[in-house]
């Protein structure tokens, strides 16, 4: 079933791009253009997650979210002018999921609303992973080594997942970020870096393999 996702922005120019991009990606995109009308729409409709523009005529997007989260529980995801700090942390703090900052592609937009579905609805996910000392609770996105919680961002512990179903077997460089069902479009450096925070949070180097001139490997056992 394709995702369901509630657009409320004033931009029709932005409505129209975002439809023809998702649409061929599994994601039906309904448009709001004021927040009366989204929150119309909310009320008549189910939808997975919504995306609300902050500046709109009428009611302004901030005022939007208090009402939504009055009424019901979705994904909110805020769409915010670049470098305007106050407002995301308003929207965070109103009960936003995650914001993204106006101009973005819409390639970064699917990503961000794939991840924060992944985080926020985490129940039909019962995946736990063991392997060389580390749990993973895939669901409750919870990591432990040898029995200690260990703080990993969203994209750490979605590598960290990647790695450890393959466990034994090499990983290519390449192919992680689409192993670990992202859609970043990073360099191999950004990926290195990645790996280099990984292997200091869980305290152990040697879990975290390089091949070299190919990719990643999880050792089973540490060395």
């Amino acid at each position: 079933m394709p995702l369901r996702v509630l657009l409320v922005d004033d931009d029709r120019r932005l409505s129209e791009a975002l439809v023809d991009y998702l649409r061929p990606h599994d994601v039906s995109l309904t448009w709001a253009r004021d927040g009366s009308e989204g929150l119309e729409q909310l009320r008549r409709d189910t939808f997975d997650a919504v995306l609300l523009d902050v500046m709109m005529p009428g009611l302004d997007g901030l005022e939007v979210l208090r009402r939504i989260r009055r009424e019901r529980d979705v994904v909110v995801i805020m769409l915010t002018a670049r470098g305007d700090e106050s407002d995301r942390v308003v929207g965070l703090e109103l009960g936003a999921d995650d914001y993204v900052a106006k101009p973005f592609s819409p390639r970064e937009l699917l990503a961000r609303l794939r991840a924060v579905l992944r985080r926020t609805q985490p129940a039909a996910d019962a995946e736990r992973l063991a392997v060389g000392g580390v749990e993973v609770d895939v669901g409750a996105r919870r990591a432990r080594v040898r029995g200690r919680d260990v703080e990993l961002t969203g994209l750490e512990l979605d590598i960290l997942v990647a790695l450890m179903r393959r466990a034994g077997r090499v990983v290519p460089r390449a192919n992680l970020l689409d192993e670990a069902g992202r859609d970043e479009a990073v360099g191999d450096r950004t990926v290195d870096v990645h790996i280099s925070h990984l292997r200091k949070k869980l305290g152990d180097a040697t879990l975290i393999r390089t091949v070299r001139g190919v990719g990643y490997v999880f050792a089973r056992e540490a060395e």
